[in-house]
């Protein structure tokens, strides 16, 4: 919490107008933030511009070698992020720790997709012509990201930016802006030239954003959160046509066939469902059980949710930390009470506990009826809610029911199966016998309203890349 005042140009600046950080174990204020405006927006663009005339003539290896050092640097230091993260987002310590290996990962691997822009020469059969195809950096991006990874989502993001040669501008979330301050100052270490990297915390987000989004200088608008502000960015990107990179709201659908492996299929579960508390767009939000292993299935996942230990994600002994707020807290609440008033039946957990902090207990609730307002929006807690099934044909046509299209998840001991079974899923995303799909090396994105675009992999870079053709003959 050294560092509470906006990033621009490589330095800090102070605001008259500032905004609170919110410990949610104990609710108590860890720091006073700067809040940025418009004027501050403009500074932090014109920064961007005159660093990435520099930076974009840099050959891919010069860019490469400084993200593999910020790689480096932040390995170095993850328990200091990790304690920083639980500080301001509230997850436990295990699950801090591991957002801030994912999140360091992120440098390694565009570290090595920097030099790997690959274009093409060919020769056109009708006309005779060479066709030269080659990736040149988009321009200035904005990032937009999450409270609920406060490090790897900036990361996911800075990292395929800079490794494309583009300069950026990035607004986090002002619950937990902390922690991408704090990795202003490792970034400099790694050589990252001053306003490439800016940094904008804000209450007024709507107002900052949708400034910058009208800049022309703006080529490619990248969010995380979600559908409905993904929609309203839209809205706002489509006015300068940007290259719009969405990762939106989930409602993951989670299918256990009677022939999966119980010990796979719970630790998966487990997994998908409590990883960050259920905090995630990733969490399986509805569990589709075979009938034939429900009880069995049930009584396991039940033992397993209530042996987590709830308390101050500080305390390295503690499974699960608070939500990030009372809004988040409530809300699920309000999902576990109307699902019970339509029938369900709480298993485990299922009541908040009294006292300081946006706590709620690990919850299990069977026989969910499909019109539970927890089936069709994100739950975004931890709070497994489960439905049973016995035909193969209408469990799909259950998971699909939906508008969005991230992540789903397959458990089955038939292989066969379970591939037959993804392929059909709808979803830009799909963990067979796994409850974590989640990898720098992998395209994350969704289908339908779950997003455009890709973020990781290949293609996380060439989000922030455009494709140019030059016909030529000789």
């Amino acid at each position: 919490m050294q560092h509470t005042d906006l990033y621009i140009n490589g330095s800090w600046h102070q605001t008259p107008d500032r905004f609170d950080v919110i410990n949610p174990a104990t609710e108590e204020v860890l720091a006073s933030v700067a809040s940025a405006t418009t004027t501050d927006a403009d500074a932090a663009l014109d920064a961007a511009e005159a660093a990435m005339a520099d930076w974009a003539a840099r050959t891919p290896r010069q860019r490469s070698e400084v993200l593999r050092r910020a790689w480096e640097l932040m390995t170095a230091r993850l328990e200091d992020f990790a304690r920083l993260i639980t500080l301001e987002n509230g997850k436990a310590r295990v699950d801090a720790m591991g957002e801030a290996t994912y999140a360091a990962e992120f440098f390694r691997w565009f570290a090595e997709e920097a030099v790997r822009a690959d274009g093409l020469i060919t020769h056109a059969p009708s006309s005779g012509a060479r066709i030269i195809v080659q990736h040149k950096p988009a321009g200035l991006a904005v990032l937009i990201t999450p409270w609920n990874y406060p490090a790897a989502m900036g990361t996911r993001k800075i990292a395929p930016a800079l490794a494309a040669g583009c300069g950026v501008v990035i607004k986090p979330a002002s619950e937990t802006p902390l922690t991408m301050l704090a990795l202003m100052p490792l970034l400099e270490e790694a050589g990252v030239p001053p306003g490439l990297v800016n940094v904008l915390p804000s209450r007024r987000a709507g107002a900052l954003v949708n400034h910058m989004l009208h800049d022309p200088r703006v080529r490619v608008v990248s969010f995380t959160g979600s559908t409905g502000v993904g929609r309203t960015l839209l809205k706002g990107a489509a006015d300068q046509v940007l290259k719009p990179a969405m990762e939106l709201g989930g409602n993951a659908p989670l299918i256990v066939f009677d022939d999966a492996d119980m010990d796979t299929a719970i630790e998966g579960t487990m997994l998908a469902k409590m990883r960050n508390l259920g905090e995630a767009c990733t969490a399986a939000n509805r569990i589709y059980v075979h009938e034939a292993i429900a009880p069995e299935y049930t009584r396991r996942l039940s033992e397993a949710m209530a042996a987590l230990k709830v308390g101050d994600g500080s305390d390295p002994s503690v499974d699960v930390g608070p939500l990030v707020n009372a809004a988040t807290r409530d809300k699920v609440a309000e999902f576990v009470a109307d699902a019970v008033a339509k029938g369900a039946k709480v298993e485990c957990g299922g009541v908040a506990p009294e006292g300081k902090g946006y706590f709620y207990p690990p919850t299990v609730l069977s026989n969910v009826p499909e019109n539970a307002d927890g089936v069709h929006d994100e739950i975004f807690g931890p709070v497994a809610a489960l439905q049973t099934f016995i035909d193969t044909e209408d469990v799909i046509r259950r998971a699909n029911d939906t508008e969005y299209g991230l992540v789903a998840y397959v458990f089955s001991g038939d292989f066969k199966r379970g591939l037959q079974v993804c392929e059909r899923l709808d979803y830009g995303m799909v963990g067979l016998n796994r409850g974590l799909v989640s990898d720098p090396a992998a395209p994350f994105g969704g289908t339908k309203q779950s997003g455009l675009g890709r973020e990781g992999g290949h293609e996380g870079m060439l989000e922030f890349m455009e494709t140019q053709y030059i016909s030529a003959s000789w």
